[in-house]
């Protein structure tokens, strides 16, 4: 019997694909069982309703930050990215000998030179690389702590977590770092990165003042080994990290793909002169978070637009999907639901300008009344009651497949649609008004995700929301005017 229901959920797969008309039974189990199992195996067409929703705000401590200030050509909605970040002790994390190091202030070792680097990527658009930005880098007060959930309103500077007598840091940037040698930007190696120096005087919290923050790092580093322990220790008893905001300019928005604390010193080695150098790295064994702030006017505007939904990052919009659930199983109670296919239609752009948002490529489906759940409990989709699709039907996690079909499908939803009717059986069980009780029983959220996969890349690891700037219009919507928006069924019983 369970061969049975493989073969016939494989031929299901091909129904689905060939099969767009009404009811129609088949006899498919005639030859693929014996007399005593043969199969009816019949298709329906049942329509889904869409509408836009805002985001709000997300969770976001996240793989990667974003820093930028831009305005939608398309909507002309206004975003602004953020971010905090801690710093990360490098295995074998290390300095010279005290009496090694060449460079002194107040008789003691100090540091050269000391800098924050960000390695950025993904520009908002390459013909404004030399768009002017001024960002503000201030010193944390306290670190981001572990267990608080952050999301993407939160702004350290609101929160009063930002260090009052402590860095704070005007810095003028471009996304071409004008700042190198033409040699230096146009070589192989040459990662784009915005670099901020932290060579003025800095004052500790207990007053004490050194010639740059580099010196204040080296010198607490021997006077206090045990701060360098490890990150935790690092980060509370001696640096809770920085916090990026900008404060001028539009038209820059970039990923941060990796951040460096860099202290540089000069040490004798063998009788040499030797340039030292102390590396913190943020990365995502420390707390990172991106604080957007968004035009929530305009987001408002488009969420209530009924002939189409949008979808919108980073923390702008979802598009809400209402599931058939009842008319796909009431009347199929005896039935083995083998198949369940949705496709939503993007639709193309009106305007050819070439700073349009791009497309999300990953999406996540899942039910709405478990939306912040799923990204707070480090949620992975099971493939019942969550699912992930790329655009063109790309499989995102084995990189295999595609179509230009402008479309995102999930293939089969069926172990989803069987999971929800069950839920409002059990509720209905003990409660006549289950339904009106939980109007969002039957409801699903699109919402764009980027993820990590295991080292096989066979298995998604974790979901992150989608912190990028991206945007696209779907078919749908209260008064969709296009075709409806339908999930193909395919069913199966024994005669």
């Amino acid at each position: 019997m369970l061969k049975t229901f493989q073969y016939m959920a494989a031929a299901a797969f091909a129904l689905v694909a060939i099969s767009s008309c009404k009811e129609d039974e088949l006899n498919i189990g005639q030859s693929l069982t014996n007399e005593s199992d043969k199969l009816a195996v019949t298709t329906e067409i049942f329509n889904v309703t869409t509408r836009t929703i805002m985001a709000d705000s997300v969770l976001s401590l996240s793989a990667d930050c974003y820093l930028g200030s831009v305005r939608d050509p398309q909507t002309g909605a206004d975003v602004i990215s953020e971010f905090t970040t801690q710093f990360h002790l490098l295995e074998k994390t290390s300095i010279a000998e005290e009496s090694e190091v060449t460079s002194r202030y107040n008789g003691r070792a100090a540091a050269d030179s000391c800098d924050l680097i960000l390695y950025i990527s993904s520009p908002f658009r390459d013909a404004d690389s030399l768009t002017a930005m001024k960002m503000r880098v201030s010193e944390m007060a306290v670190p981001l702590e572990e267990g608080i959930r952050y999301y993407s309103n939160f702004n350290p500077m609101r929160a009063g977590m930002v260090r009052e007598g402590g860095i704070s840091k005007s810095h003028v940037f471009t996304f071409a770092n004008l700042g190198e040698l033409d040699g230096v930007r146009t070589a192989s190696s040459y990662q784009d990165c915005i670099r901020i120096p932290l060579n003025e005087p800095y004052t500790a919290t207990d007053g004490t003042v050194y010639n740059n923050y580099g010196t204040y790092l080296m010198q607490q580093y021997y006077d206090h080994p045990e701060y360098f322990r490890n990150s935790f220790t690092f980060t509370h008893r001696l640096c809770p990290g920085f916090f990026f905001q900008i404060t001028d300019g539009m038209g820059f928005h970039a990923k941060v793909k990796d951040i460096g604390l860099r202290t540089y010193y000069t040490a004798k080695s063998d009788n040499k002169e030797v340039t030292g150098l102390l590396l913190l790295a943020g990365t995502r064994e420390v707390l990172q978070t991106t604080c957007v702030t968004n035009d929530s006017e305009t987001l408002k505007v488009m969420a209530e637009e009924t002939q189409h939904t949008y979808l919108k990052t980073p923390a702008g919009l979802y598009t809400e999907v209402t599931l058939p659930v009842t008319q796909m199983k009431q009347d199929h109670e005896g039935d083995s639901l083998l198949a369940a296919k949705l496709t939503l239609q993007r639709l193309n752009n009106l305007s050819s300008d070439d700073r349009l948002l791009p497309v999300p490529q990953t999406l996540l489906l899942v039910q709405k009344d478990s939306l912040h759940r799923f990204f707070e409990n480090n949620g992975v989709p099971d493939n019942i009651m969550s699912y992930i699709t790329g655009f063109n039907n790309y499989d995102p996690v084995l990189k295999s497949g595609y179509s230009n079909t402008n479309t995102y499908t999930f293939s089969n939803l069926s172990a989803l649609i069987t999971s929800l009717w069950n839920i409002r059986k059990e509720g209905l069980s003990s409660d006549a008004m289950w339904e009106q009780h939980h109007p969002d029983w039957n409801k699903m959220v699109l919402v764009p995700i980027t993820f990590s996969t295991n080292s096989a890349q066979t298995e998604v690891t974790s979901v992150h929301h989608d912190m990028s700037l991206t945007s696209v219009r779907l078919v749908g919507g209260p008064d969709n005017a296009n075709d409806p928006i339908r999930i193909d069924a395919v069913y199966a019983k024994f005669k």
